[in-house]
């Protein structure tokens, strides 16, 4: 099937591709609850070598740059507690992690984790980051302009490939808060 966004022949429901999903998203693929279905969860293949944003959407579409989002992983500390989250922002915009992330988070100090800890604690690889099979028990900052946005290109755990979904699946999603401003 053609994807809805961006110019990708091939977009294939996400449980049909388990094969392709690292095990934190594909079991959060399997076992899903949301109230988007999980076949409205699209899996794209993408060629790793081309995922610089300018190079990736002048290949697979300028509309892109609109629609995708990146999910960073942050740690909060205040009285040598450390909370880690993750943020999903559009791409063409940035966290605001010493605003809106550390209220939200009640921390003293925010940062963007280290890219170690990040892999390491969502079992993802890095720039494939997704808000989909996050460990349990993390906070995921939604900004509501991705909440909004129809169709929304985010990674899918692993470089090669993405996942399109509905905006509004990231509400839905364990830990998930829709936060005013994230992205700035």
């Amino acid at each position: 099937m053609r994807a809805p966004i961006g110019a990708f022949d091939d977009a294939t429901p996400a449980p049909d591709r388990l094969d392709l999903l690292i095990e934190p998203v594909a079991a959060a693929v399997r076992d899903w609850h949301g109230d988007v279905p999980a076949e409205d969860l699209l899996h794209v293949e993408t060629d790793p070598a081309i995922a610089d944003t300018a190079v990736f959407t002048e290949h697979y579409g300028r509309d892109l740059l609109d629609v995708s989002a990146n999910c960073v992983i942050v740690a909060g500390k205040r009285a040598g507690e450390t909370t880690t989250a993750a943020c999903l922002v559009l791409s063409r915009t940035r966290v605001d992690v010493n605003g809106a992330v550390r209220r939200h988070l009640g921390a003293r100090k925010a940062s963007f984790a280290s890219m170690e800890a990040a892999t390491g604690g969502t079992g993802m690889e890095y720039g494939g980051i997704t808000p989909i099979g996050l460990p349990a028990g993390w906070p995921l900052l939604v900004d509501a302009a991705v909440a909004a946005t129809e169709w929304v290109l985010i990674g899918s755990g692993r470089r090669r490939g993405k996942l399109i979904v509905p905006g509004r699946t990231f509400e839905g999603l364990p830990g998930a808060v829709v936060v005013e401003g994230l992205g700035v």
